[in-house]
């Protein structure tokens, strides 16, 4: 194995992981809310009083977050080593994914373990260890 010294990206990483962190961490404390991008997006489908204004900023940042970058920044072209088909029932997959472990990644994986959360670290275990297991197959095994 080696690494592609080109793409690594360490700092960009530590900086982005940052933010992340605290972004989680204002969010819940300023708040009160666990910042889980499924749990977020999911209660715009049966909002509460309330809930709809701060729930659609918030959905409105994610989309401008990365026009915003593309406006600033010259991208490089994306690349995806997959058809649409694969695409979409690996989003399938991970949406159905969210819904049975109760959560996604960024509330059970950033958030829940900072709480110290039991079944947020089963969780991150779990989905964790189902990537590791799916790129193998796809890069190995079924290559």
């Amino acid at each position: 194995m080696s690494i592609d010294w080109n793409h690594f990206t360490p700092w960009a990483s530590l900086a982005g992981g940052i933010l992340l962190g605290l972004a989680s961490a204002m969010f819940i404390l300023l708040n009160g809310r666990i910042l889980g991008i499924s749990g977020i997006v999911g209660g715009l489908m049966r909002p509460k009083a309330g809930d709809l204004n701060w729930r659609l900023t918030f959905l409105a940042g994610l989309l401008a977050a990365p026009l915003l970058y593309l406006w600033l920044v010259v991208p490089t072209a994306p690349r995806i080593d997959a058809g649409w088909g694969t695409v979409i029932v690996a989003g399938l997959l991970v949406g159905a994914g969210t819904r049975y472990g109760s959560g996604c990644t960024s509330g059970h994986g950033v958030c829940g373990l900072s709480r110290l959360s039991p079944r947020s670290l089963v969780a991150t275990l779990a989905f964790m260890g189902a990537g590791f297991v799916t790129v193998y197959l796809a890069r190995h095994v079924f290559a």
